[in-house]
């Protein structure tokens, strides 16, 4: 669902990239005050893991479409909302800025249509009520599902307006919405049973992982770096061969954008100045991204945790 420059004027990408803005510094003030002892490795590997899982798109059958995870709700679930939003908003910064996935102009359109709707509307609102807190696996699984589908729906909606308010004309806001809406709920229910299969197994080996269950005196955290173990050899076995198994067809915003018009400049994004490995032209692209995404995080939580530690020796 990465939107390119081309689908967004000069307002609408100012736009979304004020609101991102705001999101992402309230998101590092509420990390500060919530910052869990063991969130410094967790964001970094998860990072790590979502930037790999996304550079495999998976055939819908019967469509000629494919479509990836994005897993907002997956690192909301394990990491909290907030964290998981800046953890997810530097996997987009990431893939943008070194790989050229996602338009620069478009780069707040796109934080917000697919991290600010999984970590922080999807999660609360349909997830988090679903599950209680409890780690039932039919309840997680119902609320994986039904919550990757309302993020993946309000993220195809927000793509609409946002080319409708652009005055893409290209794009008939009708027509466009009646392709994004059916394509991004098969997307949305795929990412919700693999999220929730997931969830599931780690609800049954590591529960105290979750942040509903984790203890204010961070019990187990030694004990939950076996599942760091785990997450970081899955992203790199996904980063160093399975993205050969990606499916060819054109992800949802492609498909649903060919279906309604022919113009192939639609499909372009414009390449920033720092993308070294633009549309990642390189069989290292995987490895090179996680490690860069994972270092990223692990920046930005080792801060937010070095000033909790003065704050609090204040």
């Amino acid at each position: 669902m990465h939107m390119s420059d081309a689908l967004v004027s000069p307002s609408v990408a100012i736009g979304g990239a004020v609101l991102a803005t705001s999101l992402i510094i309230v998101a590092s003030k509420k990390l500060k005050e919530n910052v869990r002892q063991d969130i410094v490795p967790f964001m970094g590997v998860m990072g790590a893991f979502v930037f790999a899982a996304q550079m495999i798109n998976f055939t819908i059958p019967g469509t000629g479409s494919s479509g990836h995870l994005i897993g907002g709700i997956l690192l909301a679930a394990i990491l909290g909302p907030w964290a998981a939003f800046i953890t997810l908003c530097s996997v987009l910064i990431v893939q943008c800025l070194i790989f050229a996935d996602g338009g620069l102009m478009a780069l707040g359109c796109n934080i917000l249509n697919m991290a600010a709707t999984s970590c922080l509307l999807a999660y609360p609102l349909i997830y988090k009520p679903i599950t209680s807190n409890t780690l039932n696996p039919g309840r997680i699984m119902l609320a994986s599902v039904l919550a990757s589908i309302f993020a993946l729906e309000l993220g195809a909606l927000g793509v609409t307006l946002e080319t409708e308010l652009s005055g893409v004309t290209y794009l008939p806001f009708s027509t466009f919405l009646s392709f994004m809406l059916p394509i991004h709920l098969a997307i949305g229910a795929v990412e919700g049973i693999v999220t929730g299969l997931l969830l599931v197994f780690i609800a049954r080996h590591r529960p105290a992982i979750f942040s509903s269950t984790l203890q204010p005196d961070n019990e187990g955290v030694k004990k939950n770096r076996s599942v760091l173990w785990i997450f970081g050899a899955i992203a790199l076995f996904l980063a160093i061969g399975f993205t050969f198994l990606a499916s060819e067809f054109p992800d949802g915003l492609e498909w649903s954008i060919e279906k309604v018009s022919s113009n192939p400049e639609m499909l372009e994004t414009s390449i920033p100045p720092t993308a070294v490995l633009p549309e990642y032209n390189s069989n290292l692209s995987g490895i090179i991204g996680a490690v860069i995404v994972m270092i990223l995080l692990y920046g930005i939580s080792s801060l937010a945790f070095a000033g909790l530690k003065k704050a609090k020796a204040k």
